[in-house]
């Protein structure tokens, strides 16, 4: 197994931890960046306030545990996101958008704590069109065994298949387990890897980190066993169909295109979110 400590990150006041993407492993199936963003308890008139931004050759999926988010994007998408639903927002060739803490929210102050996830398009869709969707919590499949619950986010896995429209083979799945339960993973994903929320685990009688991302053998079926009460991530799925650059916002497999979009950011030559101004200038 290889082990990735995440690297601690502010993102426009909210503190996250991102083990993904790292110097020992770029990606695992089409995931390419993973932010934890941390319990944060924002007072009454502060909140996140991600402002317009940019993206290409990717899919954001925005999973909330505690709060809400409005996500708003250059397709005209206008969609409050609350704990246990998925916000799903492809780039294709171009897409901006903004992730703020409602105004009600804003107003009485409110606790934040969720993962965001970035997944690289294959290819034959970096160049597409952009495409948003919302799915309640009770769209998505949940499997539910003595002291386990898998919930699956996106993609498929333990014959569970999640409506969200992934580009690409894909598992990403919520994990609560009752203390000293054990869940067989299986090898059915090429790529895997484990990201342990709260509470102790192990994996095949080896202890695994709390908030550390745990990539595993490929080809092995493991078994996690729940040490004490847990709250884990698994995500993976198939490799990518070739290496992947990024740049900021920006994903491609051509370096020419992440150029092209940088130009473009700049210039003011990029699509825009319907009734915002404020935007985030390129670094």
């Amino acid at each position: 197994m290889l082990t990735i400590k995440p690297r601690a990150e502010n993102v426009e006041g909210q503190p996250i931890l991102r083990p993904l993407p790292s110097a020992k492993c770029r990606s695992v199936g089409p995931f390419v960046f993973f932010d934890h963003m941390l319990e944060t308890d924002y007072a009454p008139g502060k909140g996140m306030d991600i402002r317009q931004h940019p993206h290409i050759g990717l899919s954001t999926l925005t999973y909330l545990f505690e709060g809400r988010l409005l996500h708003k994007d250059s397709l005209g998408s206008d969609q409050q996101v609350a704990p246990g639903e998925v916000s799903w927002m492809t780039s294709g060739a171009a897409i901006a958008h903004i992730e703020r803490t409602p105004a009600d929210l804003m107003a009485s102050g409110s606790r934040m704590h969720g993962l965001q996830v970035w997944l690289a398009s294959p290819k034959s869709h970096e160049r597409g069109e952009g495409h948003y969707s919302h799915h309640p919590a009770s769209s998505l499949p949940v499997a539910d065994t003595p002291g386990i619950q898998i919930r699956m986010i996106a993609g498929t896995g333990f014959c569970l298949t999640s409506p969200v429209p992934v580009l690409s083979p894909t598992l990403y799945a919520e994990l609560h387990m009752q203390t000293a339960t054990t869940l067989q993973i299986p090898d059915e994903h090429e790529e895997r890897a484990l990201y342990v929320i709260s509470g102790e685990a192990s994996v095949d009688a080896e202890p695994l980190e709390a908030r550390t991302l745990v990539v595993l053998e490929r080809g092995q079926m493991v078994n996690l066993c729940a040490e004490s009460e847990c709250h884990a991530v698994l995500i993976g799925g198939a490799p990518l169909d070739g290496p992947r650059r990024m740049n900021w916002n920006f994903v491609a497999s051509d370096t020419a295109l992440i150029e092209q979009a940088r130009t473009r950011w700049a210039g003011g030559d990029w699509p825009t979110v319907p009734g915002e101004i404020g935007r985030i200038e390129l670094p």
